[in-house]
């Protein structure tokens, strides 16, 4: 009966020294990105700047800016502008998982929806 404690107590042992995920949310509030994503089997890539309380996206030859509200630290919310339609006037939730020195990887969706998609951002200069 010992040995399948001691098992047991070894796997515990070795979740508990597994090294979180990073997390420096701080080093990516603000300056320029690009998101690549697959829309209908083509890859696009939108561009986007930053800064704390602004955030302007580049896409497809479209300029589209939103007011930015942080959360916390690592989530934010997005609110457009100028919405053209009532889909585009419903803000969304923004939450930065992991981060590495150039990139992040995020989840978002609409505020109140549960659906959630997640993508990776890479900091540009």
């Amino acid at each position: 009966m010992k040995t399948p404690l001691h098992i047991l107590g070894l796997v515990f042992l070795c979740m508990a020294c597994q090294t979180p995920p990073k997390r420096a949310c701080n080093d990516f509030k603000t300056g320029n990105f690009k998101f690549t994503s697959t829309i209908d089997g083509e890859e696009v890539t939108t561009n986007f700047s930053r800064t704390e309380t602004l955030e302007i996206d580049y896409f497809q030859g479209n300029q589209d800016s939103s007011t930015v509200k942080w959360v916390n630290d690592c989530e934010y919310v997005l609110r457009r502008i100028n919405p053209n339609n009532r889909a585009e006037e419903k803000p969304i939730l923004i939450k930065i998982l992991t981060t590495t020195d150039s990139s992040y990887t995020f989840e978002f969706g609409t505020v109140g929806d549960s659906k959630r998609l997640r993508g990776t951002a890479y900091k540009i200069n």
